[in-house]
């Protein structure tokens, strides 16, 4: 399912998914409460790589143990994320993700109150800025790649069309559940974990003179 950045998993997903009880879908209050870089770095890697410790994602995401704990709490107390009890050793807290994805309820986007266009703001430019740094990071070691993936197998593409609010939204859909239809793909010697971004909004302006 799509992931907030996704993942965590992204905020606009195809109308199908609205009703799947494996997105959490946000509302005003659950939104302020994951709108925070370190937590939403802190559920996209739960969800990415499975349950972990606060020390183990400590030292992945370069933090202290005692900042991820604290918003792996804050995580728990809005519903993302759960203990994992099963992967517990002696006295250790282990966590995982409560959902696949997350979705921002587009009615949010329409809220006007300063304290929720804020979070939502945050909440959108930090999925942005992950999506830069998976890219970057891609970019950067894309050459310790076999050549079947630097090929057709990866892409860095965007399009200018001319639609209308109806048009682009059918478009983000469809889009949407093509990607999705490869979900229960069976796998293979030769499958990796393949990252899909999708970005479509309007644009004021001409590059023209």
């Amino acid at each position: 399912m799509p992931e907030i950045e996704s993942t965590p998993d992204a905020p606009d997903t195809p109308d199908a998914e609205q009703h799947d009880p494996s997105v959490h879908v946000l509302d005003a209050r659950s939104l302020r409460g994951l709108a925070h870089p370190l937590r939403m770095r802190l559920l996209s890697a739960l969800r990415k790589d499975g349950p972990a410790t606060a020390s183990q994602l400590a030292a992945a995401l370069g933090e202290s143990s005692g900042a991820t704990s604290y918003h792996l709490r804050q995580l728990a107390a809005h519903g993302f994320v759960e203990d994992a009890p099963e992967h517990g050793k002696g006295r250790e807290r282990w966590w995982k993700a409560a959902h696949a994805g997350t979705r921002l309820d587009e009615s949010l986007l329409q809220d006007d109150s300063p304290e929720t266009r804020g979070a939502a703001a945050a909440f959108r430019h930090e999925i942005a800025t992950i999506h830069t740094q998976e890219l970057n990071t891609w970019l950067g070691d894309s050459y310790s790649w076999p050549q079947e993936w630097r090929g057709g197998a990866s892409d860095m593409s965007d399009f200018t069309l001319r639609l209308t609010p109806a048009q682009s939204h059918e478009l983000i859909q469809r889009m949407h559940e093509l990607v999705n239809s490869y979900r229960d793909a069976p796998p293979s010697e030769d499958t990796e974990t393949v990252r899909v971004h999708t970005h479509a909004f309007p644009r004021r302006g001409s590059t023209r003179p």
